[in-house]
């Protein structure tokens, strides 16, 4: 399998984690057409990661395109319709770059700084790909979270990922809880697969790169 440099995926998804908290408290990503231009410049530099996907490669960049197309739609067009539909794109690319980039650091033999960057770039994409569902569900179910600034919960903010990575971690601060069922048991579930993850896969891997180096 040709490798794929995860580079690029990792700065994006470090870029975006980092720069909309910033923005937000800045000011400067109130609004709607800021947050999808951001979301634009993950899938547009993110896909650069799966150059080597064939296939997958193709799906990625479609999808990319979509959701770049309804995110802008959806910051200028009133309604839910676009809005739905240019999250259901980033979810839809989050899976495609997860699937080929686990797959590729669960079957590489070698341990490489690459295939350690792969596998962080999958942590912080689940972390991504839950804000996303968490939010679609706040979205269609109003009212199943609690601890939202006002007018901050109908909406995609950067409370979703401090929320989505607070679980993922299982740091559990409490000021943010989920309220209905539908949305504890994405939290559970996200706890659960968030830990497996960092003592199988993560741990094993740095484990084995520095009794290699030495």
């Amino acid at each position: 399998m040709t490798q794929g440099n995860f580079a690029w995926l990792i700065l994006a998804l470090l870029a975006f984690l980092v720069g909309i908290p910033v923005a937000d408290d800045l000011g400067a990503m109130g609004g709607p057409v800021a947050k999808a231009l951001a979301f634009s410049a993950l899938l547009g530099i993110g896909v650069l990661s799966l150059r080597h996907a064939g296939a997958l490669y193709k799906a990625a960049m479609a999808i990319a395109v979509l959701g770049i197309v309804l995110s802008i739609a959806a910051s200028q067009i009133s309604g839910t319709a676009f809005v739905y539909a240019s999250f259901g794109a980033v979810m839809i690319f989050l899976i495609i770059a997860i699937a080929y980039t686990f797959r590729q650091i669960a079957t590489d033999t070698t341990i490489s700084v690459n295939r350690i960057v792969g596998a962080v770039a999958v942590y912080l994409m689940f972390g991504v790909l839950w804000s996303v569902a968490y939010t679609m569900v706040e979205l269609i179910w109003p009212g199943s979270f609690c601890g939202f600034d006002p007018g901050t919960g109908a909406k995609w903010a950067s409370e979703w990922l401090y929320f989505s990575f607070v679980t993922m971690t299982t740091l559990g601060y409490g000021d943010i809880a989920p309220v209905s069922a539908i949305a504890r048991m994405l939290a559970y579930m996200q706890a659960i697969l968030g830990q497996l993850y960092i003592a199988i896969l993560v741990a094993g891997l740095v484990g084995a790169y520095i009794a290699r180096e030495k």
